[in-house]
């Protein structure tokens, strides 16, 4: 696995904070859990969902976490209104189910999202627009309901100052006690 794939996002990083130990988090299309393992390890206790099996088999026997194999895109959303005190996603868009998404989270829970958007077709993967948020999607998603803490969009940059992704994040705090 690439480095930059095994370490966390700086994003979930510098919001982690925002995620107390023993809050119940989900990581929706965790792949091979670079998050699921680091929020488990501030103490979090983690249902990480995938559809890949042996990406999921990659931290099985790891404390804190429940891994579960469902496929988001074409089974019906399994967690119940107000299930999570938080979630995160990282690269991964399925507009089908974000409002579901959103509605998980606790009152007073936390959202930390980060995900390509328009203009990333120009650096690689995704390309489809169907897989590509557009300039301020996230805010317009939840910003009804949460307390924004941080938001960012535009370009990604390689150690070496080269744009290689277009990407939008967002670190929100459920309105509601």
């Amino acid at each position: 696995m690439a480095h930059e794939q095994s370490q966390p996002s700086a994003w979930f990083v510098s919001h982690a904070h925002l995620v107390p130990a023993g809050a119940t988090l989900l990581d929706v299309a965790c792949g091979y859990g670079r998050h699921a393992k680091y929020f488990a390890e501030r103490g979090a206790r983690v249902t990480a969902v995938d559809r890949d099996a042996a990406a999921l088999a990659s931290f099985a026997d790891v404390s804190n976490i429940t891994a579960e194999l469902r496929d988001l895109e074409n089974d019906a959303w399994p967690y119940g209104a107000d299930s999570f005190d938080a979630v995160i996603v990282c690269n991964y868009l399925w507009r089908p189910t974000l409002a579901t998404l959103l509605d998980c989270i606790r009152p007073g829970g936390v959202l930390l999202y980060e995900t390509f958007m328009d203009g990333n077709e120009k650096y690689g993967k995704p390309s489809r627009p169907d897989f590509l948020l557009r300039s301020e999607e996230l805010i317009a998603h939840v910003s009804r309901d949460f307390e924004i803490v941080e938001f960012a969009q535009g370009p990604e940059h390689t150690a070496d100052g080269e744009i290689c992704a277009m990407k939008q994040k967002i670190a929100a705090v459920k309105r509601g006690t």
